[in-house]
């Protein structure tokens, strides 16, 4: 995964938590969560589109 080990991820993990605090990374993380959500499914109806074209 990109070359990043435990230790690594370890660090990335500590400098948010100080970065950002405590309370607002659940709200950050929800906010990820949903992005990729919408990225997924903008990608499914692309995908869903291009097979529609094909068959016509």
């Amino acid at each position: 995964m990109f070359g990043l080990g435990t230790p690594e991820l370890l660090v990335i993990a500590l400098a948010i938590l100080l970065f950002f605090g405590a309370k607002k990374i659940p709200d950050l993380m929800k906010g990820l969560g949903s992005g990729i959500k919408e990225f997924k499914k903008a990608a499914s109806n692309e995908e869903e589109k291009e097979e529609k074209k094909k068959e016509a």
